[in-house]
């Protein structure tokens, strides 16, 4: 019957998540509710396992939650992330309307830029070089998906994305965990993407399709739909609802400018994984004061981290006379931290809850039977969580939570379980409920039936390829 539970509570966790109702009341529910049909104590699953191992997601990670709303959401004020866009569309043309688009969110979001800010810079720059180049604009979805949503997220080495710094506690690993084979995957996704963006837009043109919408729908607007926000901050690090708040810069930055703290936020993480933590002296992390830990366990998060305060330092110094109401804007993007981690924690707890009871050990005993060792049954692990809840990050992290330390011993390479992970959980979240798609369906002005399919291409597909690429390499040569 206890297996029987956890479907049950599973099912009713993503059918009325899917309905728009808040992960802050389900989670817990769906929890007690899996507690109980297994016989298992409710309180004690309450207050013991589901509240301590949802604080401890919130201790580990907070800070990369916070410092990176921050940093989006100054990117955003300060036109930034808008400059940056308008830089590279203009030198790229109307010609490659496609391309723009995609490397332009490529860019800023593997600075470390939020892609719900992403999203809406990109949404309405989209919808000018559509309509200027006659692309149907339901094909705009997929090529910001491309861009914001995949390589740059799971694969690129050093990406600050939560998903990259989420397997570093549990490996011991830091964000540029197997960079060769996170290049591999990075160059395959976007290959496989532009490649079918390419033939969509040829097809378009053959049937004589070409841009047709009305007025650009506000992405503030659609992002303020209740049921859009529920979904959106259990899958990403951002509340959409703060883009509106906050001043705006009156003139955009030169493209340098706008560009350099996005690489700061780059060669800082750089330098601190491999030129400043190895040469500390960090012994006194093993003492009970600082959590009996280690510096392989919390380095990599203290690299994205410093990366992104020093690049806040960077963009307030270098932009402050275009951030007039700079107090304001930084309460925005603080505050645009808080509901996505307590969404995010709730689900880790809901997955503590269920990952202790005495039934989940049959479960835990077929994923790890799944054939092809264990890669394969790793991501599959982290596909189907991510699927379910909807969310990478909770996925990922509740696969880590019940199998991690078991995949440890399996005498795999860490960075190469690091980089599996992560490109397992950024496939199939990308579902129809995933709360990234519903936004950014929303704030392009698209409807599932006419755009979702190209986004499964881009969003999915390609990253399946990917990762099957990375196993296969990974199986045969290691990590490199």
């Amino acid at each position: 019957m206890s297996v029987v539970g956890i479907l049950i509570a599973l099912g009713l966790l993503v059918w009325l998540a899917y309905r728009g109702w808040s992960i802050l009341l389900l989670a817990p529910l769906c929890a007690l509710i899996a507690a109980l049909l297994a016989g298992q104590p409710l309180l004690a699953n309450w207050t013991q396992t589901f509240m301590r191992n949802a604080a401890g997601f919130v201790a580990q990670f907070f800070p990369i939650f916070l410092l990176g709303a921050l940093f989006g959401k100054l990117m955003e004020a300060s036109g930034s992330v808008e400059a940056i866009a308008k830089y590279l569309t203009e030198r790229l043309g109307t010609k490659r309307a496609m391309l723009a688009i995609v490397l332009t969110g490529a860019f800023v979001t593997y600075g470390g830029v939020s892609l719900f800010v992403a999203f809406f810079v990109l949404a309405p720059m989209g919808h000018a070089l559509f309509k200027a180049a006659n692309i149907p604009h339901r094909l705009m979805p997929a090529a910001i998906a491309l861009g914001t949503s995949t390589f740059t997220m799971s694969a690129m080495p050093g990406t600050p994305a939560i998903q990259n710094a989420i397997p570093m506690p549990f490996f011991g690993t830091n964000p540029f965990a197997a960079p060769g084979l996170g290049l591999t995957a990075s160059a395959i996704m976007l290959g496989f993407g532009l490649w079918w963006l390419a033939r969509a837009e040829a097809r378009a043109r053959r049937a004589g399709e070409a841009y047709a919408y009305g007025d650009p729908t506000d992405p503030a607007v659609a992002a303020a739909d209740g049921i859009v926000r529920e979904r959106a901050t259990t899958a990403r690090e951002f509340d959409p609802e703060e883009i509106a708040r906050g001043g705006r810069a009156a003139a955009l930055p030169p493209f340098v400018l706008a560009a350099l703290p996005l690489v700061t936020v780059v060669s800082v993480n750089l330098f601190m994984s491999f030129g400043v933590l190895p040469k500390i002296d960090a012994s006194f992390l093993n003492e009970e004061h600082w959590g009996a830990t280690s510096l392989a366990a919390v380095g990599g998060v203290w690299s994205v981290i410093v990366a992104l305060a020093v690049a806040i330092v960077v963009l307030i110094a270098t932009n402050f006379s275009r951030l007039p109401t700079l107090r304001a804007t930084m309460d925005a993007g603080a505050n645009a931290a808080a509901l996505p981690i307590i969404s995010v924690a709730s689900l880790v707890g809901f997955g503590a809850v269920v990952a202790s009871l005495p039934a989940f050990e049959a479960v835990k005993a077929w994923v790890l039977g799944i054939e092809g060792g264990p890669l394969v049954s790793l991501a599959v692990a982290t596909n189907i969580l991510a699927a379910l809840t909807g969310s990478a990050s909770g996925g990922l992290t509740i696969a880590l939570d019940a199998l991690g330390p078991t995949y440890m011993q399996t005498g795999l390479d860490p960075s190469l379980m690091h980089r599996v992970a992560v490109i397992g959980a950024g496939t199939l979240d990308s579902l129809p409920h995933n709360g990234a798609v519903v936004t950014l369906l929303a704030v392009c002005g698209s409807k599932h039936r006419e755009s979702y399919g190209d986004v499964v291409m881009a969003a999915i597909v390609g990253p399946i390829v990917a990762l099957a690429a990375v196993i296969a390499l990974g199986s045969t040569l290691g990590s490199f």
